[in-house]
């Protein structure tokens, strides 16, 4: 008898949720999939797929064979659609994109490059139903915090015990509950799915995310997050199948794609090069927050009655129905201590020995990245999971500061200027940050909790059964 064909090589379809962290995240855990040996292809919707190829310094990736394949599928929106309306994006996402995603799948068995694994984003995990449809092994990897991943899973629970109604909103507004006996508190207001900005698209994400959790169930054989055993003892106490393999830190890997959307602004790294030793306020507020134009400019003038040097990462859709509308003089009056910039290499500006603290949106990459740099925080969360984050950062690991809003909505500019030198005097919140900082570098080195993790991670999904 002859002996049997060879298995397949490792080849994982990774599909991130299309918004910006979701996609770098997902992109560094590629990298380190490609490390081990594995041929991957990832799976950006076609809005995305355009900006991250548009951004990429140098020469675009070849077109022959590689261990990375950009590829796309549609969203189901039309071209010009806005893709920072959760609502209608999260709907043409489950309408449209499973049927499309089967399709490539099955285009690259046909061609001789057949998938062996998906790796779906929490946010999209309806994919595992499509990877179990075709016999494919398949993983569910959260972009956002083990706490925050856990809260998700626990909808069943905490409809059951009256924390929340069938349609996730809570029964008791600015309640504080716990999951279990050591799990972090939590502000029923700041419920993550419950934070979006309108009842319709909280109620239209809340039943995506709650249809999800039922492919889990079903269809994924491995629950992975970014995070550190250390960073969430108790989340992963709680909820033993929930696996941490981070930091993954993005950004670090010459020649390699991050996933940006933006081009980075390169320029800003030569200029912390000049400045002292944490002397500078690193302000940076992710891929959706959005200020209106009093916010904005009371931020601005805020940077600059702190007397101190800034780097300010502005989107040049930062503001709402104005462009880049700074204060009248202000960018003469700062020049010689602040620098704007559209997009940083942010991995690179908080490793940076001239960065001080980190004024932050409280996205979970941006949190993640601060804590493996030892980098205290400033904390002003815009919507989701960041409210969760910044309980996180400044009630459990007590590595940052709140910037509190006045009666009339507003972070003034005499908030910020006091909270930046209250946090850069305190010796014990910048000693707590290198605490951490230490912990996660040990996580992920050989013998770590996510190290480990990582490798029993890889070596299941090179098995075939």
């Amino acid at each position: 008898m002859g002996s049997s064909p060879p298995p397949p090589p490792p080849h994982a379809l990774v599909l991130p949720y299309p918004a910006q962290g979701h996609v770098i995240s997902l992109m560094e855990l590629s990298h380190r999939l490609i490390d081990r040996g594995f041929t991957v292809t990832f799976v950006n919707t076609d809005f995305d797929h355009a900006r991250v190829v548009a951004s990429l310094p140098g020469p675009r990736p070849r077109t022959g064979p590689t261990p990375l394949r950009l590829v796309s599928i549609p969203d189901g929106l039309d071209p010009c659609a806005d893709r920072n309306d959760i609502k209608r994006l999260t709907l043409a996402v489950q309408e449209y994109m499973p049927e499309r995603l089967e399709e490539l799948l099955m285009r690259a068995a046909s061609e001789g490059s057949p998938v062996t694994c998906v790796i779906a984003d929490h946010c999209m995990a309806w994919a595992l139903d499509v990877a179990k449809k075709m016999g494919l092994r398949a993983a569910v990897f959260s972009t956002a915090s083990a706490g925050m991943l856990v809260t998700a899973l626990s909808i069943p629970k905490m409809i059951d015990d009256g924390t929340i109604g069938d349609d996730g909103v809570p029964t008791e507004a600015n309640r504080m509950i716990r999951l279990g006996p050591e799990m972090p508190p939590m502000n029923t207001t700041h419920v993550w799915w419950n934070c979006f900005g309108d009842p319709s698209t909280n109620r239209v994400f809340f039943d995506y995310i709650a249809r999800g959790n039922k492919s889990i169930d079903t269809a994924a054989e491995w629950v992975l997050c970014n995070s550190f055993s250390h960073l969430e003892s108790s989340v992963f106490k709680y909820a033993s199948k929930v696996r941490p393999i981070g930091p993954l830190l993005s950004g670090l890997r010459p020649g390699r794609p991050v996933g940006r959307f933006w081009p980075e602004d390169l320029s800003c790294e030569e200029w912390l090069d000049q400045q002292p030793p944490k002397s500078v306020v690193y302000v940076a507020f992710g891929s959706f927050t959005i200020f209106d134009p009093r916010q904005f400019q009371e931020l601005a003038l805020g940077l600059e009655m702190m007397g101190r040097r800034f780097l300010w990462v502005v989107r040049p859709d930062v503001t709402e129905k104005m462009n880049r509308a700074f204060p009248r003089g202000f960018e003469e009056r700062v020049a010689g201590r602040g620098r704007m910039v559209g997009w940083s290499p942010q991995q690179r500006v908080l490793v940076h020995p001239s960065v001080a603290c980190f004024v932050s949106h409280c996205g979970w990459n941006s949190t993640m990245e601060g804590v493996t740099n030892g980098v205290p925080f400033l904390c002003w969360p815009y919507f989701a999971d960041q409210f969760l984050n910044e309980s996180y950062i400044c009630d459990s690991w007590k590595i940052g500061l709140r910037l509190c809003k006045d009666v009339e909505g507003i972070v003034t500019k005499e908030e910020i200027e006091a909270k930046v030198e209250a946090l850069l005097g305190d010796g014990e919140v910048v000693g707590r940050a290198l605490e951490l900082k230490e912990m996660a570098a040990m996580s992920i080195s050989e013998g770590g909790s996510s190290y480990d993790n990582f490798n029993e991670f890889v070596d299941s999904m090179k098995t075939f059964v």
